[in-house]
């Protein structure tokens, strides 16, 4: 099914061919690792772009950065080679007008990790990908997965804005009903806590965990009132351990990076300490594939699961695929929430 995407023009391919200039659009660590591509396939930017009143006097990768009007009034006519992420509705809909203007295209870098999902990528994991789809038990969550796939090699938006669904539908899928006891692993601030309290009628018991100590500070504050919440400073692994931590990202803090020493626990080591939980939301920037290799027991009793699906280019089949070998028994879904980019895209079991 997917090798037809082998024969289809690339984002890196079109972007190295197309006669019009190409302007990044963006200025973050995903531009960074476009522009380490580019360099890598020979392919010329133009411009550095930032969005009309967002524009001070920086330089980035050598090029003075404009707004997408000045870029519009030098250079007229374009390719914005999109390098940035977003969950806003008016950053979304602005990209959507922009995209009536100039041809957008949004070459897929990874949050974490190495490996770009270009074509070598999918032709050297077709058969895993293959199984993960067929793991897949709807419909939509099979048209979810084909479009991100999609999306990944060609850079074309569409093919997200045409998959996702709002959040509450996931909720409608996962079905939390009394006395559900959370397990949220990668609790930021306390988001999704109040996203549980506001989707079940009653509750057993909530552990919250949230590695960044400065994250973990404002997680006390805003469940300071929350009733039988236990809140955890403390990274997710495959097992207990110390690990090396990056902890200036904020929500993009990683138990997969950094200097920083950090205590980490796993999923079945928690169980063990807290007593079985109902409902696991993991979040864990990239540590979602070693969270599942210490969670072999806990998984047995198949507690719902909401887990990011977007943080590696293999997360999305990968995942899947890990999920399976340790229940067979679980029924999976895949969902992809309004976001510019795949980002936003979980895995949903019951």
């Amino acid at each position: 099914m997917f090798e037809e995407l082998l024969k289809t023009e690339s984002s890196w391919e079109f972007l190295k061919s197309t006669p019009l200039p190409v302007a990044v659009y963006g200025t973050g660590n995903g531009a960074d690792l476009a522009f380490e591509e580019f360099e890598k396939l020979g392919i010329t930017v133009s411009a550095v772009v930032a969005s009309d009143g967002f524009v001070r006097s920086r330089t980035f990768h050598g090029f003075q950065v404009k707004s997408v009007s000045q870029a519009e009034d030098i250079l007229s006519n374009f390719v914005v080679a999109l390098c940035f992420a977003s969950p806003l509705p008016q950053v979304i809909e602005s990209i959507k007008e922009l995209s009536k203007r100039h041809r957008i295209i949004m070459p897929s870098v990874p949050v974490f990790g190495d490996n770009i999902f270009n074509k070598d990528f999918l032709k050297n994991n077709i058969q895993s990908i293959e199984k993960a789809y067929s793991l897949l038990c709807d419909e939509q969550s099979k048209k979810v997965f084909e479009n991100i796939i999609r999306f990944q090699i060609t850079g074309d938006l569409n093919c997200c804005f045409d998959c996702e669904s709002a959040k509450e539908e996931a909720f409608d899928i996962l079905g939390l009903g009394e006395n559900e006891s959370f397990l949220d692993l990668g609790a930021y601030r306390g988001d999704t806590v109040e996203e549980f309290l506001k989707h079940t009628k009653s509750y057993e018991k909530i552990v919250a965990v949230e590695p960044d100590k400065r994250t973990f500070k404002k997680l006390q504050t805003n469940c300071d009132n929350i009733k039988n919440c236990t809140l955890l400073n403390n990274a997710v692994w495959s097992c207990d351990c110390t690990l090396n931590f990056d902890g200036n990202k904020g929500r993009g803090a990683s138990a997969t990076a950094g200097k920083e020493k950090i205590d980490a626990v796993s999923v079945d080591s928690i169980f063990k300490s807290y007593g079985e939980f109902t409902y696991l939301n993991i979040d864990i920037e990239g540590a979602e594939s070693q969270m599942l290799c210490g969670a072999a027991t806990a998984l047995q009793n198949k507690p719902k699961l909401c887990m990011a699906a977007y943080h590696r280019s293999e997360d999305i089949f990968e995942l899947i695929n890990k999920i399976n070998s340790i229940n067979p028994e679980y029924k999976i879904y895949l969902r992809h929430h309004p976001h510019i980019s795949f980002w936003d895209t979980n895995i949903y079991c019951i």
